[in-house]
């Protein structure tokens, strides 16, 4: 399976809500890169847009409900964030904007929309921010995200590896570390479990081979799978590629390639950058994606 909507996930199997939008459950609420979709001068994206072709899509996300608690979170905080903490409110209207924002690290598209909760925009109080040691530093001796925190617009929570915490009684969050660019913190997967069902949420690694741990064998564990399929293959964009060391959906799809049908309708492709072909209906190889995960 693959994804380029935002349908929700159910993480819970409670016969009694299947295919509601009840108990706990996940919705996808942007699957581009960092620089969204349309991309900065790439004015024949926004052209196709305006006439219909094809549609905008938001920087990679998660919503994580509660409902049973009324409680919702949010997985990185992008430069659309204002939209994507809309579309969450559709899900679930609450007192509270948001119950909590997960960091994964400090690229542009993951931790930069937190500048609406400060004192230009939103201006709000002690929003949680779970971020991991490295990351809580860099917002603490950084500005503008050390105002956010001067100001108490946001609360930082401080995450470990492998170590979960309790988001409400329904659900479990485990931050795990990956492989990435590491330049200004350190970069973390995440677990979210429900009382039934576990998704794995990876939106930036670099090479699998890279990570000390198997993707197959990862992706066995949970229900769902939210994997970086950043590009599709090599030659993609006009720069040196290992300059951005993402898996290829191709490379992915050739680890999966022995894996029962069962295993490989758990992966949901995330993270596109706007080169990538697959985000064209229209791409040969789409269907066959499709027909294969």
């Amino acid at each position: 399976m693959w994804s380029c909507g935002q349908e929700p996930t159910q993480i819970t199997d409670n016969p009694a809500t299947a295919g509601q939008k009840t108990g706990q459950y996940i919705t996808i609420l942007g699957i581009a890169q960092d620089g969204g979709y349309p991309h900065i001068n790439n004015f024949n994206e926004f052209k196709d847009i305006d006439e219909g072709l094809t549609k905008k899509e938001l920087v990679v996300s998660l919503g994580l409900i509660d409902q049973t608690e009324k409680k919702k979170f949010l997985f990185e905080a992008t430069p659309d964030m204002p939209e994507q903490l809309y579309l969450l409110e559709k899900e679930l209207k609450t007192e509270t904007i948001i119950d909590g924002v997960f960091l994964s690290h400090a690229h542009m598209g993951h931790y930069t929309g937190l500048m609406h909760f400060g004192r230009e925009a939103m201006g709000s109080h002690d929003i949680p921010v779970y971020a991991m040691p490295k990351m809580k530093t860099f917002l603490n001796n950084n500005g503008p995200w050390s105002q956010l925190i001067a100001l108490k617009n946001i609360q930082l929570k401080e995450l470990l590896n492998n170590q979960a915490i309790q988001a409400t009684p329904n659900l479990k969050v485990t931050p795990f570390l990956v492989p990435h660019r590491d330049e200004f913190s350190e970069t973390v997967g995440y677990y979210i479990e429900g009382i039934h069902k576990k998704a794995l949420f990876i939106p930036d690694i670099n090479k699998w081979t890279l990570w000390k741990r198997s993707i197959v064998e990862e992706v066995k564990k949970v229900d769902y799978a939210f994997i970086d399929a950043t590009f599709f293959a090599e030659g993609e964009i006009p720069r040196p590629m290992a300059e951005v060391p993402h898996p290829f959906i191709e490379e992915t799809m050739a680890l999966f390639g022995k894996e029962t049908k069962k295993v490989k309708s758990k992966i949901i492709f995330i993270h596109f950058n706007h080169s990538n072909p697959v985000l064209d209906p229209k791409f040969s190889k789409r269907k066959a994606l499709e027909n294969l995960f």
